[in-house]
């Protein structure tokens, strides 16, 4: 039998090991057991999702502690992401009120009209590893307020968060056949995305494999899919006396969960007559940064990334940008050969002939110096991505400008690119995304709606192009 193993990425320790599931064995145990499901009142959903909640709060310190470990990130962030999980839930039940609520007007001698909403039935959500417990949950509680049955294959790099997940839910009374853990690879993946019992597919991931997972389905317009892809999120830095506090928010964006987070800044676009003091500013600061493993004392800012063979492949773009005509301004270094541990990197690529368009996922940030406003915002656009932007700094007006032109689902101003609201929705366009928001629009994908006009009683007549 097949088995999948975790390792821990702060020390290479093992952490967790388990057999790879069966594609036809979960589908076929969720369509038996779907329909009882979402027969059951819309209350009694939504109190076992509270229920749910209320056992993830039984063992917020364990399951943030398992988190850490898996991830590699601190144990600050990781207790973080245990309190997104719980509140999800609250947050999707007035999402799902809103959103896809009931409505009945009455229309006299035409009976009423009304609108309401269905499960589509089995949903398959394909998760990441950066959130593994908050990002599939976003998708799997709508889903499941909704009425439908849910399949989790979660990134083969954290199974051991995901079993932790799926067993809070079966503590909650939820069955085991309505939410289920399928462990695997991408033969899973790809067998539960082709399945003819899946009714939906929910993902986030790269947008290699969203686009591949988009190709797949695009002759089957009947199985729904929602795709949270990742970005090459530019952040403009313009006039602001505030420097020191520019440069926070640049290295929270940055190299949170040591940039590993979709939203994370990838471009930093800094006007040319401020560029000194903010760069160094931001190399500064960056300096300070604790790089560590999550139980070390004091409390890292920076973990590890999630195994060696992506920091060999950062490593390696930091070395693309040298050769190609960036200039460093903070060398990536790796601490430990063995380890997947980085510093974060900072590299000027303005005279670089071609910056390749592409989501490199980890602490490595390319600047990028301009001398006006829409040269700014043009750099800014030059990417296939659309998922989040930052304006930090500049006019009133210039943030009007720059809210409207730039090309993102996310566009915030003093701000960082990442930390989104769960009560906001959060997608994006281009390579980020299929214009199917998650977060609070969430509920959106996971419904379909209904429209009915109704009379209790059959009444008609025919009138022109009738004989007497």
């Amino acid at each position: 039998m097949t088995e999948l193993v975790s390792h821990e990425p702060a020390t290479g320790s093992e952490l967790w090991r388990g057999a790879y599931g069966d594609v036809d064995d979960a589908v076929a145990k969720a369509r038996k057991a779907w329909p009882k499901w979402a027969s059951q009142p819309l209350a009694n959903r939504i109190e076992l999702v509270r229920r749910f909640a209320n056992e993830v709060r039984k063992e917020h310190d364990e399951f943030a502690e398992l988190i850490a470990k898996e991830t590699g990130k601190p144990l600050w962030e990781a207790r973080t992401e245990v309190e997104a999980v719980v509140g999800k839930v609250e947050i999707s039940v007035k999402a799902y009120a809103e959103r896809t609520g009931q409505r009945k007007l009455d229309s006299a001698l035409q009976g009423s009209a009304s609108l309401r909403h269905k499960p589509h039935g089995i949903m398959a959500v394909l998760g990441p590893y950066n959130f593994p417990a908050h990002l599939p949950n976003g998708h799997m509680v709508p889903a499941l307020i909704a009425g439908n049955a849910v399949i989790l294959k979660p990134s083969e790099k954290t199974p051991a968060v995901a079993e932790k997940l799926v067993s809070f839910f079966h503590k909650a009374g939820i069955a085991e056949a309505i939410v289920q853990l399928l462990i695997g690879g991408p033969d899973e993946g790809k067998g539960l995305v082709a399945h003819d019992g899946i009714d939906g597919v929910l993902f986030t991931g790269s947008a290699q494999v969203g686009i591949a997972i988009n190709r797949k389905l695009a002759t089957n317009p009947g199985k729904i899919l929602a795709l949270e892809m990742g970005g090459n999120n530019p952040l403009v830095v313009w006039d602001t006396p505030k420097i020191n506090d520019a440069a926070a928010l640049i290295v929270q964006s940055a190299f949170t969960t040591a940039g590993q987070r979709c939203t994370a800044a990838r471009r930093l676009i800094v006007k040319s007559d401020i560029y000194d003091e903010v760069i160094s500013a931001v190399k500064a600061l960056t300096d300070r940064i604790i790089i560590g493993a999550p139980f070390d004392e004091p409390q890292p800012f920076m973990g590890p990334v999630i195994d060696n063979t992506t920091a060999d492949n950062l490593t390696e773009s930091f070395l693309y940008f040298l050769s190609n005509g960036g200039k460093p301004i903070k060398h990536m270094r790796r601490p430990d050969e063995n380890l997947p541990f980085l510093t974060p990197a900072i590299i000027d690529t303005t005279d670089m002939k071609e910056r390749p368009d592409v989501e490199l996922f980890g602490p490595l940030l390319q600047v990028i110096k301009v001398d006006d406003f829409d040269e700014a915002i043009a750099e800014a656009n030059k990417t296939r991505f659309g998922l989040s932007a930052s304006l930090i700094g500049g006019s009133p007006q210039q943030y009007g400008q720059f809210w409207a032109q730039i090309r993102a689902g996310i566009v915030n101003w003093n701000r960082p690119t990442n930390g989104a609201s769960s009560a906001a929705p959060f997608g994006g366009i281009g390579l980020s995304g299929n214009h199917r928001p998650a977060a609070f629009y969430a509920a959106d994908y996971c419904a379909y709606p209904v429209a009915s006009t109704e009379m209790e009683q059959p009444r008609a007549s025919v009138g022109v192009g009738f004989k007497v």
